[in-house]
């Protein structure tokens, strides 16, 4: 704002200098003190009452100009909204970074899909892992909405796991776990999508049965807890995966 308020003068070169995370009456101080040997102006966003008066009376003393810009939107949206503002600073990097810790955790399930990278899972928050299709990447890209950066390992009786698998602490590996019937009919529905013949191997019940008696043995070996997700929405199998994780994190909520 200041910047496009200065375009509008042929004043030449104006210097701004910005003063950031001011939370104490000395730092107002010592910020305007360098305004008043720099003969400048003073443009703020202070949303703490006592910190705003105190600025006010220090620049009025000091002969400063001083624009309160924050101020007045903040009162308009009060009036308009009929709510109490916070008068917390800081809230808006609060957002950003809530902001880019999700982007941060989408990328990370995305690189760590499938197997990807093994050494990914000392890195991950959570590891998630089961056999094909108990809706491992849907769980972690909506536990990356959370901002938990969470990897996932399939579970195949030919391919032996990697070691990293047994590395991770139990605590942050959750095993998936499906009736066998459901997983027959979603295999096979997804053979029909791709336009594959249904008597491959992927949609055999026995093989299926097969597939899960092994990773119930590799489940069992790591020690981790293991979650029944047969008719249950990913938000479902979701709530209580992040019940576990904030337990093993020592948080109530």
């Amino acid at each position: 704002m200041v910047k496009a308020a200065a375009s509008q003068f042929d004043a030449g070169h104006i210097d701004i200098r910005r003063v950031p995370y001011l939370l104490s009456n000395r730092q107002v101080e010592e910020a305007l003190l360098e305004a008043a040997e720099a003969n400048a102006a003073v443009v703020y966003t202070l949303v703490r009452p006592n910190l705003k008066t105190f600025l006010e009376d220090k620049a009025n003393e000091l002969g400063l100009t001083a624009v309160d810009v924050m101020g007045p939107i903040v009162d308009a949206i009060n009036k308009m909204t009929h709510t109490t503002p916070k008068n917390q600073p800081g809230l808006i990097r609060k957002i950003d970074e809530e902001y880019f810790n999700k982007v941060e955790a989408l990328e990370f399930a995305v690189k760590f899909d499938d197997g990807k990278e093994p050494r990914g899972l000392l890195r991950a928050d959570l590891v998630i892992t089961g056999v094909s299709r108990a809706s491992k990447t849907p769980l972690c890209i909506y536990l990356a909405h959370k901002g938990i950066k969470a990897a996932n390992m399939p579970l195949v009786p030919e391919v032996t796991p990697p070691k990293e698998l047994f590395q991770v602490a139990p605590s942050k590996v959750i095993g998936l776990s499906i009736k066998p019937s459901l997983l027959f009919e979603i295999r096979k529905e997804r053979l029909k999508a791709m336009g594959l013949s249904q008597t491959a191997d992927y949609a055999n019940y026995e093989r299926i049965l097969e597939e899960l008696e092994y990773a119930d043995r590799i489940m069992r070996k790591i020690g981790c807890p293991v979650i029944d997700v047969t008719n249950k929405a990913t938000e479902e199998t979701a709530a209580k995966v992040l019940e576990i994780y904030r337990k093993g994190k020592g948080e109530d909520h």
